[in-house]
């Protein structure tokens, strides 16, 4: 009997032992602190199609104990759906905390882009942003049957891409931005814009291309209603726009979108190009820029008056002097054409 008793007790014992055991193991595996790095959190990548190795390779420089880590993402079946995404992994992480991060807390990364002259330049922007690189996104974004079911063009569809503070998951693929910037695009051209930019026989893109050309013409927001002003009168009159934002378009387009230009010469008016302005009339085939908002607004707004030309007053910077007539334009001319020579501005 007491032989038996002393076999139930080691039992117990041994079953007590390898519980704690087993208790120890599953703390230490689940539950314990397993990071290794200084700061006060690290922000980990997951490209898209990652497998075990990949994964390894990303996360195994934070850890201080990958096989832990790695028995744990098995044992909770980790491996079987590993999520793309941009997640943070914080100082005195378990590999509980570690794995349920990467599972269900993919971060959004703002994505702001303006100022960007050419729709390369855009797919390099958002390259440093999301996943997509800057092929798959000019690939995407040139499309033939994307650009044919928007009634776009290649030229044209750059007018779609409206400057501004976005959210992305940092995994977003190249068609999947293009058709989330399409679809803010349809939301802020609304029937109410449709039908204004209607009324002045412009559709939203022809907006967004006269708009371009507006913005370059003057950084001074409250001087765009006037400009937009001149150029709907020229266009309703036929008459060439002779603008010179889309020759200095033409010429860097011959030189590089690098090229610095202070000053338009004769010479460079009669450079052949869909986008001189000066040799076609109407309007060039795409935006010269990225139009900003308040550059859209402001041909949608655009103020109503005769003036025909315009040229920059050099006594107030970044403003010009209107005109209704050429005389009149030749005699605000001058004194643009003095102070160039003044101040010996020859390109």
């Amino acid at each position: 009997m007491k032989k038996k008793k002393i076999v139930i007790k080691i039992g117990v014992i041994a079953f007590l032992f390898l519980a704690l055991a087993y208790l120890y193991s599953y703390h230490k595996i689940f539950y314990s602190e397993n990071t290794s790095f200084i700061e006060e959190k690290i922000i980990l990548y997951i490209p898209t199609g990652s497998g075990i190795i990949n994964l390894k390779k990303q996360i195994s420089p934070f850890l201080k104990d990958t096989t832990t880590f790695f028995n744990a993402a098995k044992k909770k079946e980790y491996f079987y759906n590993i999520k793309a995404g941009k997640y943070v992994i914080k100082k005195g992480f378990s590999n509980n905390d570690i794995i349920t991060s990467l599972r269900s807390k993919n971060i959004p990364v703002k994505v702001t882009f303006n100022n960007i002259e050419r729709i390369e330049g855009l797919a390099s922007k958002i390259s440093y942003l999301i996943e997509a690189d800057s092929l798959s996104l000019m690939n995407s974004f040139s499309d033939q049957n994307f650009i044919k079911d928007n009634t776009l063009t290649k030229e044209s569809v750059f007018a779609i891409f409206l400057p501004n503070t976005y959210e992305f998951y940092w995994n977003t693929n190249a068609d999947q931005f293009r058709d989330k910037m399409l679809m803010y695009y349809k939301m802020y051209w609304n029937s109410s814009r449709v039908d204004k930019a209607k009324s002045y026989g412009l559709n939203p893109v022809e907006v967004s291309i006269l708009a371009s050309i507006v913005q370059r013409e003057t950084p001074k927001v409250d001087e765009r209603p006037t400009i937009s002003g001149v150029y709907f009168n020229r266009l309703k009159k036929r008459m060439k726009l002779q603008a010179d934002p889309t020759v200095i378009y033409t010429i860097k387009q011959k030189k590089g979108f690098d090229t610095k230009i202070r000053r338009v010469l004769y010479r460079d008016l009669k450079i052949k190009s869909p986008y001189n302005t000066y040799v076609n009339k109407g309007l060039p085939p795409g935006p010269i820029y990225m139009s900003d908002l308040s550059s859209i607004e402001s041909v949608l707004n655009l103020e109503r008056h005769n003036y025909l030309f315009f040229v920059a007053d050099v006594k107030r910077p970044g403003y010009h002097m209107f005109a209704n007539n050429l005389s009149q334009h030749n005699r605000n001319k001058r004194q643009y054409t003095s102070w160039l020579r003044k101040k010996k501005i020859k390109r």
